[in-house]
């Protein structure tokens, strides 16, 4: 598998991300926490986004910091959920911790909770 983000996989849609907050299973491990909804089955693959929230992080720079590293666990630990004729998710990474962490910490988060949806 390939160890890339495309674009095919971001998730952007409105209404997919009204559905994950509403209706989605989400599950913890600080600092990251994971939302996930399953998607219909036209889709082909996993719909991923990430957020930051502005009140814990009010510089856009660290903003952009936290989630370039949090993208970064994802796309090299992907094919942890990436299984031949499985159920496809929207999933939404928010970060939940109020000061930065090192990338170990943020991986760690990331692989255990890409397990526990697996």
């Amino acid at each position: 598998m390939e160890q890339t983000f495309p674009r095919i996989e971001k998730l952007k849609s409105k209404q997919l991300i009204g559905q994950v907050f509403s209706k989605g299973k989400s599950v913890k491990k600080f600092p990251v926490l994971l939302l996930y909804y399953p998607l219909p089955t036209h889709y082909t693959t996993h719909k991923v986004a990430v957020s930051v929230p502005k009140r814990n992080f009010k510089k856009a720079v660290d903003r952009n910091r936290i989630k370039r590293l949090i993208r970064e666990a994802y796309r090299t630990q992907k094919q942890i959920i990436y299984t031949p004729n499985h159920k496809k998710f929207a999933i939404l990474f928010l970060y939940l911790g109020k000061e930065h962490k090192p990338y170990s910490k943020i991986q760690q988060a990331v692989n255990t909770l890409l397990h526990e949806i697996n």
